[in-house]
């Protein structure tokens, strides 16, 4: 099953939905992409005509276990009262999973403003049964509300034709890219296990490749916040610099609300550009900055790379886990250390630090022809 959970609260897009048009136009905005088999549940703050959106919940049909069973507590921390629910596809799919939903919701008190499904271009209610207002046949909408798009737009919101469309968006690059960025992957594992031969202190050279593994996340960040881009040996060099924690965690610890376009930015280029056994860092530094701007489906989509690749990578694993218990991203960032924070945490340098960066170096591929 795939959920894309809600965005914080702090960071949705000032929407105002005043009728059902608006709704299911700015529906694609809210999960990135125009659903289907799915049921979504839109949180709505304010008088129901004319609601102000909180959050916003997707599930793919039909729903598997756990299903709804975490929408409740959340809703409730909330503090919603009204909701909008909406199934995607054949009554048949439809219509069990919004019943569930309903009867879940109204148990807990909260009310359902409207329940509709939604197929090819139409709209029906579950709770109108006038002709006049919601014909047998469904009542046509457009699939795209001006001025719902327009304003979404504003806010730097897209809406892809579906969700494989934003899964392909994290596809590796091929061709001649894939080769070029495979032989700089090489050059840079061949200068640092000759570094690791000759090395005669491995602890001070810990404390060096860490230093500079940190100057170069900064430098990275930098290099796309003024436009730029990381060339294949530099992408490959902070790939590997990732692999080791502390530096993974610098990354982390530098994503603040202000600088959220470079950063995701910085780590879909990587996510796309390094080698497969280098991507888990990336993919989830990616997960974290998708996670903290609202777009859980994305942040899913790059959890899932990482994990793809090591089943065991436990920053992917946590945030994940966070994701599918529903929790807001001010859960793990209130709990994020800072770069002073991290250093008081974690002491100097050891050469253990390495193991990880040295895996990568063990299991590097011969240079392609």
């Amino acid at each position: 099953m795939t959920t894309d959970i809600p965005a914080p609260p702090a960071s949705q897009p000032r929407l105002l939905l005043g009728s059902t048009e608006d709704v299911l136009g700015a529906v694609p905005y809210l999960v990135g992409f125009h659903p289907a088999d799915s049921l979504i549940v839109i949180g709505l703050k304010g008088r129901p005509s004319r609601g102000r959106l909180h959050l916003t919940i997707r599930w793919d049909l039909p729903l598997a276990a756990p299903g709804l069973g975490r929408i409740v507590p959340l809703l409730r921390k909330e503090g919603i009262s009204q909701v909008i629910v909406i199934g995607y596809g054949p009554g048949t799919l439809v219509t069990p999973a919004v019943d569930v939903a309903v009867a879940l919701l109204r148990q807990d008190g909260v009310t359902v403003v409207d329940a509709l499904r939604v197929e090819e271009g139409r709209y029906w209610s579950y709770l109108c049964s006038r002709a006049d207002c919601c014909p047998a046949d469904g009542t046509p909408y457009g699939r795209e509300a001006d001025a719902i798009a327009a304003e979404a737009t504003v806010h730097g919101l897209v809406a892809l034709p579906d969700r494989e469309t934003l899964e392909r968006s994290l596809d590796p690059v091929g061709g001649s890219a894939r080769l070029a960025m495979h032989r700089a992957t090489v050059r840079v594992t061949e200068e640092l296990r000759g570094r690791l031969v000759r090395c005669e202190d491995v602890e001070g050279l810990a404390a060096e490749l860490v230093a500079d593994g940190m100057a170069r996340v900064r430098a990275a960040i930098g290099a796309y916040a003024s436009g730029g881009r990381l060339d294949d040996e530099q992408a490959a060099r902070l790939g590997l610099d990732l692999a080791v924690t502390r530096i993974r965690d610098e990354a982390w610890a530098l994503v603040t609300d202000a600088t959220h376009d470079v950063h995701r930015r910085l780590w879909l280029d990587l996510t796309r550009r390094l080698e497969p056994r280098f991507v888990p860092p990336a993919a989830s530094l990616l997960g974290v900055v998708a996670w903290c701007d609202g777009d859980s489906a994305l942040a899913g989509i790059a959890l899932t790379r990482a994990r793809d690749v090591d089943p065991g990578y436990s920053m992917a694993n946590l945030l994940m886990h966070a994701l599918h218990h529903l929790l807001p991203p001010h859960v793990l960032k209130e709990r994020m250390p800072s770069s002073e924070e991290l250093d008081e945490e974690m002491g100097s340098p050891r050469a253990a630090w390495l193991l990880p960066m040295i895996a990568l170096l063990e299991d590097a591929e011969a240079p392609a022809g």
